[in-house]
């Protein structure tokens, strides 16, 4: 089908901007060159998909790069840059709900939302990521036990299909095809427009209170009993403890200010107010705290940085409650810029994140054997991320009603081989307890194991759907080709 067919003009192709770059995962430890196509309009989105055609090569979408593994990047052909559609298109302040195009980052967004007195419903770790690649990883949150995913936020979205048609979804219109393109890993259409319900604020404050606990147990324990009332609950962990001190760590319960609890909201609800300072204690930059963190980046350092983080906590909740701004406290990834450098900036070197996903019922169990798995292979995680989840109805979803784990691990080219076999070992453990995986997560993971955590037929349908709605195969990406080759050359596609 023609983009004319359905009242799309197609634009001349040579208004589209072309690069030709080194595009990588987030994590940097791989990525490839690569004709960069940016769009800034639904028809040169059309233009994207017509030049990769001639070009008798696959297309992946991309925003900011900001999943750590393969998503974005494609070794066998172009890539697509949403990030120059980055319209907010409507705000109405009495529902709540914003229309942007797929290019609008989170940082835009919470700068839009926050004067006006509302915020975005889920916040990654980072202010970065796009609307378009929120929607196709389906992220997630330090919320995500109350209010979902990216995705159960979502009330309708625009998606502009390889076959040429602008097909509008939600759970009343093409719901089928909402559901699956929404953590559908960019492989159905790409996203051009959203419409999403946010959360109405009194402060331009969040109350925090940091709690230690001396074991992973006593932080399941905490989670489940403050689950009910608390805004936000995430947990640091030790990973280097062992013995009976196995994830130890540090959480952190966040509340929202009710209203009138503000005695200025007008100037915590500005921008300015929410900013993260540029240098430590006034005096260090910020963007070159990286350098000295690099002098930390090996065992021997990381376990003392851990040590004393844990210890750090334990005066921090001898000091009760405190007031942080939500950018502070959301977007811990941002707070020293370009962290991740600390792991290496030369080609295939970097970090992986490893983060399963595991049922309520298995979940300590399993997570203490992988803590343990680590210890002895000493492949030690350098940070430990655990969160609370709940299911959500999306085809492809990593989540459900039990916890994730995140756990990262420098890559080196000398570590790089066991590295990877040592994660499938753990995805071993992770599969027989239940389990299952989050792809923007994600540099390890095979067909094999893939066809192990989704529902039967799951999958399948899911390919389906897409030989309906790109049935050239055009949208491609290094992640799709490692999780789904063995079903496709199964079913004979």
């Amino acid at each position: 089908m023609s983009a004319e067919t359905h009242g799309l003009p197609l634009a001349r192709s040579g208004s589209l901007r072309s690069d030709y770059e080194y595009v990588e995962g987030w994590g940097m430890a791989v990525g490839h060159y690569n004709r960069v196509l940016r769009p800034r309009s639904v028809e040169e989105i059309l233009v994207s998909y017509e030049n990769a055609r001639r070009s008798g090569v696959p297309i992946a979408l991309r925003g900011t790069g900001c999943s750590y593994g393969d998503p974005s990047c494609n070794a066998e052909g172009h890539v697509l840059d949403l990030t120059g559609m980055n319209r907010i298109l409507d705000f109405d302040e009495q529902s709540g709900e914003i229309e942007v195009e797929a290019g609008v980052t989170l940082e835009q967004l919470w700068k839009f939302l926050l004067p006006r007195g509302h915020w975005p419903k889920v916040c990654s770790g980072t202010m970065f990521p796009t609307t378009g690649g929120a929607l196709g990883m389906n992220i997630h949150g330090k919320n995500n036990f109350q209010v979902g995913t990216w995705g159960d936020n979502t009330l309708e979205v625009d998606l502009v299909l390889p076959s040429g048609e602008l097909r509008t979804c939600s759970r009343e219109q093409n719901a089928d095809l909402f559901h699956a393109a929404i953590g559908g890993l960019g492989m159905l259409g790409t996203f051009s427009r959203a419409r999403m319900k946010t959360k109405r604020i009194y402060s331009g404050e969040i109350e925090v209170r940091g709690i230690s606990t001396r074991t992973l147990r006593a932080m399941m324990e905490y989670f489940e009993e403050h689950k009910s009332h608390a805004d936000y609950l995430v947990g640091w962990i030790d990973c280097f403890g062992g013995g009976d001190q196995l994830g130890r760590g540090l959480i952190h319960e966040a509340h929202y200010l009710p209203e009138g609890v503000d005695p200025d909201p007008k100037a915590s609800l500005k921008v300015g107010y929410q900013e993260l300072p540029a240098n430590i204690m006034g005096v260090l930059p910020k963007d070159q705290v990286w350098r000295a963190l690099s002098l930390f980046n090996h065992d021997l350092g990381m376990r003392a940085v851990n040590l004393a983080k844990f210890h750090a906590g334990r005066v921090e909740q001898m000091g009760g409650p405190y007031r942080q701004s939500h950018a502070g406290f959301n977007f811990l990834l941002d707070y020293v810029p370009n962290w991740k450098w600390a792991y290496g900036r030369r080609e295939r070197r970097g970090l992986i994140q490893y983060q399963p996903f595991v049922p309520d019922e298995t979940a300590h169990d399993v997570y203490s054997e992988l803590l343990k798995h680590c210890q002895r292979k000493g492949f030690v995680s350098y940070l430990g991320v655990l969160k609370r989840h709940k299911p959500d109805p999306f085809w492809l979803t990593h989540a459900l009603d039990g916890w994730s784990l995140a756990l990262d691990f420098k890559v080196t080219p000398a570590n790089r081989e066991a590295l990877w076999k040592h994660c499938h070992e753990m995805t071993e453990i992770v599969l027989e307890g239940g389990g299952k995986f989050y792809f923007a997560k994600d540099l390890v993971l095979r067909a094999r194991d893939r066809e192990r955590f989704y529902p039967e037929g799951r999958f399948e349908s899911f390919c389906d759907l897409k030989r309906e709605c790109d049935p050239d195969g055009l949208l491609q990406s290094d992640v799709w080709r490692r999780i789904c080759s063995e079903t496709e050359e199964k079913r004979g596609a």
